[in-house]
């Protein structure tokens, strides 16, 4: 249909350097008071107040079509639902939808009522054609969308008519709201068929969300109130992200007053913690990290082997020492937030004699300098680690010297992702996960489920282990297709039971994500449970827009 002429305006300054003092603003557990962008004392006022933040991830890529926002994070779009916080699970409440959509008897097709007089930050009006256009681009192998694999369960998606749209799926799917959470873009702005990675849209994105994009350079990303926001325009007027890769200096700045929040790895974090008119918050999440073990790998392959350094690795010692104390111990990938879904037996106690003792049992025999052989195979491995991650380099050196105390040496190796991808299906990896962390099905199914051992199926990350058990995998699809909540729990539960009897990983923790912030008087939501993904949009700041100064 036709639309009104693109209004907006965009001053996307591309030069390069980084930002040096910027000034003070407000952020944390309670923010503080604020300042300019650029430095300037004193700019903020009860009626422009601003917020400085310093992330470790690039800015950019701000494409819901390449997977930008999957989990409900992104500040310039919205989504048909939004994510409520709260102890727990969080639950749905509608955004772009007037409703949370419902779903047929058989959760095969999913019903949406579109939110009236709703427009992008270009000016044009929201409609059921850009819910259509935005998800047939994702599906569009054009796109070569990195979040294509993840909506592989819808068939169709029609308009009704300007208000209503169908999600026709090619099998019944229970969690579906979880895929509404991504943010919707103008149908002009996919209407032309090519690489997500390379639309306007990364750099200037066209939203319906509580802030727009102004000003964007590699190191700085300005954003703004949307004054004409559906919901209020927020009381935050101004958002200035800053990109500082190094955790260390992102400290540095906190303590110099150059920002006013950011996210650090746990034992960094803790070190404000005492520190006057400063917080650090612990935010639960459902992020593991743990070490894939390929079954084509020699070693890693013999479950002998998988079961014995689940039993040799000291959780709780990571916890402590690598954690600083924020985070739980994981077994499989459903964490204890999941309420009855989470099977609380599910668990491997650490008894490194025990672990000795299959070790031996399946034939790896100690060899005179400690390493166990087999059939003339010694038991040493390869864990490949990001390099740029030191929570993961230290959790690898961890499981190293666990493995070492039963006989299994392991060699680590601190590699970019573009070099780890090659090896993933043969040596082992300390991976990540919990990207869409709100159903058990998203939680799991791509970390366990067979189907992504046969070539091509899914991306290199889903079962990095080619992991194969006929009691899991019927257990994730009943969990799938159900729509029955006990039958959904009760198949979880069963996942989890079946798989310590034969692990295909061996998690290790679910991370708290960590964050400093300085003291001030606003009102915040509380904390949401939170996904992999843990920059400074997540933390305090995740509902920025709903903020409101205490009386």
């Amino acid at each position: 249909m036709a639309r009104s002429q693109k209004v907006v305006r965009r001053r996307l300054a591309h030069e390069g350097g980084r930002l040096s003092v910027v000034g003070l603003l407000a952020a944390g557990a309670l923010l503080a008071a604020c300042s300019a962008p650029d430095g300037s004392a004193g700019a903020d006022t009860q009626d422009s107040p601003s917020l400085v933040l310093a992330d470790g991830y690039e800015l950019g890529g701000y494409n819901p079509v390449a997977g930008y926002g999957a989990a409900g994070d992104a500040k310039m779009y919205d989504g048909l639902v939004r994510l409520a916080g709260g102890e727990g699970m969080p639950t749905f409440e509608p955004a772009l939808a007037t409703a949370v959509p419902v779903p047929n008897e058989d959760a095969s097709v999913w019903t949406a009522t579109l939110r009236p007089g709703v427009t992008f930050s270009d000016g044009s009006t929201f409609d059921a054609q850009d819910v259509v256009a935005t998800y047939e681009a994702i599906l569009d192998p054009a796109s070569a969308s990195e979040a294509r694999t993840s909506f592989e369960m819808i068939s169709e998606v029609v308009a009704v008519d300007e208000s209503t749209v169908e999600f026709r799926l090619a099998y019944p799917y229970a969690p579906f709201l979880t895929k509404l959470l991504i943010g919707v873009v103008p149908a002009e702005a996919v209407a032309t068929p090519g690489l997500a990675a390379e639309s306007t849209l990364n750099t200037a994105p066209i939203g319906t969300g509580p802030y727009t994009l102004v000003d964007l350079s590699p190191d700085r990303a300005v954003f703004e109130a949307n004054e004409d926001y559906w919901d209020g325009a927020p009381e935050i007027t101004q958002l200035t992200l800053l990109y500082v890769a190094d955790d260390n200096t992102r400290a540095q700045r906190m303590s110099s007053g150059e920002i006013d929040g950011t996210n650090l790895p746990p034992l960094l974090a803790n070190t404000f913690a005492d520190r006057e008119g400063m917080t650090v918050t612990a935010h639960t999440s459902a992020d593991w990290r743990g070490v894939s073990m390929p079954t084509s790998n020699p070693v890693a392959g013999d479950p002998a082997v998988r079961t014995a350094l689940n039993l040799a690795v000291n959780r709780q010692s990571m916890i402590d020492n690598v954690l600083g104390g924020h985070g739980r111990a994981a077994y499989t990938p459903i964490p204890e937030v999941y309420g009855d879904t989470f099977e609380p037996t599910a668990t491997f106690t650490y008894d490194p004699a025990a672990a000795e003792q299959v070790l031996t049992d399946a034939g790896w025999v100690a060899g005179a300098d400690g390493i166990r052989t087999k059939d003339g195979q010694r038991a040493e491995m390869t864990v490949m680690y990001n390099s740029t991650d030191t929570v993961r380099r230290d959790l690898a050196q961890a499981f190293a010297s666990d493995a070492l105390a039963v006989g299994v040496e392991v060699d680590l190796e601190a590699l970019s992702w573009d070099r780890i991808d090659p090896r993933i299906n043969t040596d082992l990896t300390l991976l990540g996960g919990g990207d869409e962390p709100f159903d058990a099905d998203t939680q799991a199914y791509d970390a366990l489920s067979s189907v992504y051992v046969t070539p091509g199926v899914g991306s290199i990350y889903n079962n990095a282990s080619d992991y194969t058990n006929a009691a899991v995998d019927a257990g994730l699809e009943t969990g799938r297709h159900s729509l029955d909540a006990d039958e959904r729990s009760a198949a979880y539960r069963d996942v989890q039971t079946a798989y310590v009897e034969d692990p295909g990983y061996v998690f290790l923790v679910f991370l708290d994500h960590t964050y400093v912030s300085k003291d001030s008087g606003w009102t915040m939501s509380g904390q949401v449970l939170e996904p992999h993904a843990h920059g400074v949009t997540w933390g305090p700041w995740w509902s920025l827009q709903t903020w409101s100064r205490q009386s």
